[in-house]
C-alpha cells in the first residue's frame, strides 16, 4: 500500500510499507478502563495542534489524520483483542521519529474507547514534552528511575487530546542504555500496559543509526515501528536498519516526508 501526502501545514507520511500479520501471546487483560479519563484544562484547538505538528479530526489535517489511523488499523489487525507496546524509532536523526510516534499516540487517542501513553525514551535529545508544549516541572522517566519513589501518577501529562497522556524523559542523559536494560524499567512499562486493558503504550526512540539504545528499548515492546526520512535515507541504510529488530516485531517501515 502506498500513501502520497502533502501539506504544507505539517509534514506527512508517504508510504506505509512492509506490513506483517503476527499475532502477540495471550496475556491477562486488567477489567479496569482509563477510556473515559478526567481531562484536566481542556482540549486543545486544532490551530493550536497544528503549532505542534500534531493531527485532529477537522478536515485541514484529513490525509495525515486518515494515514495514521491506517497504521492504527494495522497495529491493531497484528495485536488481534490484546493492548500492546509500539516502539517507534527514526533510521537517522531528523527524519521524524517523534513526530509519527507523537501523532500515531494521537490516533490511538480518537478512538474513545481507547487511551494512549506516549514515553519519551530520548533521553540524550528529549523532545517531546517541548514539541506538546508541556512544563516537564515534576520530571519523567529518568528521573522515575533514579528516584522510584516519586511514582510514576507524577510524571504522567495531560497533553491537551483527551485520552492522551506524555511521560516526558526526564533530566537529559548521555546514554539510556543503563535504564532501559534494568529491570525496574521492564516493571514500569509492563505495570503500565497491564494495569488498564484499553490502554496503548507508545515509546519514543532514539535514532537507531549511532546507538545501542533502539536496539535495547525494542525488547520491551511488541511491535517496533521504523520511519525513514523520504529522499533522505537510502536504501541500504533502511535495510541495515531492519536487522536489528526480531522480523516478527516488526510492523513495517513509514516514509516521512521530511521538510
Amino acid at each position: 500500500m502506498t500513501m502520497n501526502i502533502e501539506d504544507d501545514k505539517m509534514p506527512g507520511i508517504s508510504e506505509v510499507l512492509e506490513a506483517a500479520a503476527h499475532s502477540l501471546e495471550m496475556r491477562k487483560s486488567s477489567s479496569q478502563s482509563i477510556a473515559r479519563m478526567h481531562e484536566h484544562g481542556g482540549s486543545l484547538a486544532p490551530v493550536q495542534l497544528e503549532q505542534r505538528r500534531m493531527i485532529h479530526r477537522e478536515e485541514s489535517v484529513r490525509p495525515q489524520a486518515d494515514a495514521f489511523r491506517e497504521i492504527r488499523t494495522r497495529l491493531l489487525a497484528m495485536a488481534g483483542q490484546q493492548n500492546f507496546v509500539t516502539l517507534v524509532v527514526a533510521v537517522s536523526p531528523r527524519s521524524g521519529g517523534s513526530f509519527v510516534a507523537r501523532n500515531l499516540a494521537a490516533a490511538f487517542a480518537f478512538d474513545e474507547a481507547k487511551t494512549s501513553l506516549l514515553i519519551d525514551c530520548n533521553v540524550r535529545y528529549p523532545s517531546q514534552h517541548k514539541a506538546m508544549g508541556i512544563e516537564a516541572t515534576r520530571g519523567g522517566l529518568t528521573d522515575l528511575m533514579d528516584h522510584p519513589a516519586i511514582g510514576v501518577e507524577s510524571i504522567l501529562y495531560h497533553t491537551g487530546v483527551p485520552h492522551l497522556r506524555l511521560i516526558p524523559a526526564g533530566s537529559a542523559r548521555e546514554s539510556g542504555s543503563e535504564y532501559f536494560t534494568s529491570f525496574r524499567m521492564r516493571t514500569v512499562i509492563d505495570s503500565l500496559r497491564s494495569r488498564y486493558a484499553d490502554r496503548y503504550l507508545f515509546l519514543d526512540g532514539p535514532a537507531i543509526k549511532g546507538a545501542p539504545d533502539a536496539r535495547i528499548l525494542a525488547d520491551l515492546a511488541d511491535f517496533v515501528v521504523v520511519v525513514a526520512g523520504y529522499g533522505k535515507d537510502t536504501p541500504g541504510a533502511i535495510n541495515q536498519a531492519l536487522t536489528h529488530f526480531e522480523p516478527s516485531k516488526l510492523a513495517g517501515v513509514v516514509f516521512n516526508q521530511v521538510q
